[in-house]
Order: C-alpha cells, then sequence, then structure tokens
C-alpha cells in the first residue's frame, strides 16, 4: 500500500459527513495535518493538534492557500445539501465553489483531489438498466438543482484531469449516506409522520453506511486512483421497507395528484423538502453497480444497503428514546 498525504485540505469541514472523515484521518499514521475550511465555525474543537481550522467561503477566490499551506491532496466535500429557493446561491457554492478550488489546485502543489459526487447524476429514469455503471450517460433530472450542480461539477474537474495531468483526480459516485448520526436531506424526510409514495411505484434504493464511506475514502487518498467511481451498499431496499422498518405510514397516491401537491407546496413556498422533479427518485429506480471499484480497486463494503438503513433508523429510535425520558 502506498503512504497517504502528509497535508490534506477539507472543505465544507463543519458537515456531519467530514467530522467522520475529519477524525478517521486524525488516526492516520503518516498524515501530518488537515486543514479544515468552512463557512461556519465548528461545534466543538477537533481532538488533535494535526488539524487547523480556517474560515473560508468557496464562493470567493482563494488562489494562495493550498500553496501557503503545502497542501497535498484535497478532499472537496463543500456542498449545499438541501433543496431550496435559491438555486443562484447553491450553484455559487456547488460549482463556483468547485472553479475557485480549482484554480487555487493549478496554483499549488496538489497531487490529488478527491470529490464526493452522488449516483443521482445517472438520474431516475423509467428507462434506466437494473443498474447503472460509470460508463452509463450522466442524465441528472432536469430541474433538480443538486444533481445538476453535481454534473456540472464533475465536468469541471474532467477538464481539469486534462489539463493536469499530473494530478490524480477520483470522483466518487455515492448513493445517500446513511449510519446512527446521519443528517442529511434523507434523514429529514423521515422526520415527518408519514410518507409519500408514488402509488404502483416501489422502487429497490441504495444507501451505503457512513463507515463504509469513510474507509474507501481513505484508500482513495492512499491509493490516489483516477477515475470515477460508484460507491453503494450491497443490495438494495425496497421504499415500502424502509418505511416498515422505520414505523411510517406510507401514502400511496396517484402520480398526477402527487406531483400537482408537491409542486403547488414548492411554488408557494409552504415546503421545501423537493421540487416536484424530486418525486421521480421514489418513483423510478436508479440503483448503481460497484463492480469497477471492487475489481479495479478491491473496495468492499461491510454493510449491505438494508443495514445502513436499519442502523440509522435504530440510531434515531434511540435518540428519540433519550428525549423522551
Amino acid at each position: 500500500m502506498s503512504e497517504p498525504p502528509r497535508r490534506i485540505l477539507v472543505t465544507g469541514a463543519c458537515g456531519y459527513l467530514a467530522g467522520r472523515i475529519i477524525q478517521r484521518l486524525e488516526k492516520m499514521v503518516g498524515v501530518d495535518q488537515i486543514l479544515a475550511t468552512d463557512i461556519r465555525s465548528p461545534q466543538s474543537k477537533f481532538s488533535s493538534n494535526k488539524v487547523a481550522f480556517q474560515s473560508l467561503d468557496v464562493c470567493e477566490p482563494f488562489p494562495d492557500l493550498l500553496r501557503e499551506h503545502r497542501i497535498e491532496s484535497v478532499v472537496h466535500l463543500a456542498y449545499v445539501m438541501n433543496p431550496g429557493h435559491n438555486r443562484c446561491a447553491a450553484w455559487r457554492v456547488n460549482v463556483q465553489g468547485t472553479v475557485n478550488l480549482l484554480d487555487a489546485c493549478s496554483n499549488s502543489d496538489v497531487k490529488q483531489i478527491c470529490y464526493l459526487s452522488s449516483t443521482s447524476v445517472y438520474g431516475a429514469h423509467p428507462d434506466n438498466p437494473d443498474f447503472l455503471t460509470e460508463e452509463s450517460p450522466v442524465r441528472p433530472i432536469k430541474g433538480f438543482q443538486y444533481s445538476e450542480d453535481k454534473a456540472e461539477a464533475e465536468a469541471l474537474l474532467a477538464d481539469y484531469a486534462d489539463r493536469a495531468p499530473d494530478c490524480a483526480v477520483t470522483v466518487l459516485r455515492v448513493c445517500p449516506v446513511l449510519g446512527p448520526n446521519a443528517d442529511n436531506f434523507i434523514a429529514a424526510a423521515f422526520s415527518k409522520p408519514f410518507l409519500v409514495a408514488v402509488r404502483g411505484h416501489n422502487p429497490p434504493m441504495q444507501f451505503i453506511h457512513e463507515d463504509d464511506l469513510v474507509e474507501n475514502l481513505m484508500f482513495c487518498l492512499t491509493e490516489q486512483p483516477r477515475g470515477i467511481f460508484n460507491l453503494t451498499g450491497d443490495g438494495t431496499i425496497r421504499w415500502s421497507e424502509m418505511a416498515r422498518i422505520f414505523g411510517r405510514r406510507l401514502l400511496s397516491l396517484p402520480a398526477p395528484i402527487l406531483y400537482g401537491l408537491t409542486g403547488i407546496g414548492w411554488l408557494l413556498r409552504l415546503q421545501s423538502d423537493s421540487p416536484p422533479c424530486g418525486i421521480d427518485f421514489i418513483r423510478h429506480q436508479w440503483t448503481a453497480s460497484t463492480q469497477k471499484a471492487r475489481s479495479e480497486l478491491g473496495m468492499s463494503f461491510q454493510h449491505s444497503s438494508s443495514e445502513a438503513w436499519e442502523s440509522f433508523a435504530t440510531g434515531k429510535s434511540v435518540s428519540a428514546s433519550h428525549r423522551v425520558h
């Protein structure tokens, strides 16, 4: 196995997943410094002096930062995760922030960029195959900004990889990440007393456990593979089964009614969970194959999609029980 980079930048460092990644990096032998950046201040102190925090708005250029800190590898996590009505503000973080990061990389000795993308860039379409591969076309659902911006950022990274052949660009297309402490839009959806479903549709879903994602990302930082790799937990779990395990009622509505109600709620800002096009993700299959990551990199996954979901559901149940008592 190769040696890990000594000096690493983690953008979006105050996010739930970034915190797990930084904790793991702190324990990695050979890592000397972790530069953690975010527009927010961390809620708690990092556990070692390996970590230096710097307030940074990726929307603004920072051409000299990486050179000044002699950064060797970058984990780019700064991203607006949740759907919102201010598309311009989100685009500035998601896409312009990537432009600014790549400008800084070009002005430094960075040898690797690891970007966390999403399997949602394939889109949830009725003609999708059972398992999408890295060669499948990128077809984000029109109007679903999260996926559209991920696809645009991926294109920027591909162009940079062509222009900077000495830099290993690793793009990890990850399905929704779950675990006992998950804090993302999937977790938020299940905070509601009931879930909606499209009548006649019960698609298989994929999840990756936070531990599997962190361990495989550590592998990428050490081995520095080039290219795009899907990362998902083994197997799938149906939307209805997810609701049953979590103890939520499932309200099935005809597609025209569900899309219409969601659209009205979004337009009038009565809800900010998702625009109507987001319903496609619980209507059509968008499962991805991990064969390339397994065969080319030897990656493995200790938790299935079902186990990742159950760990999240159990964690939330325990948390709710503690609040009651």
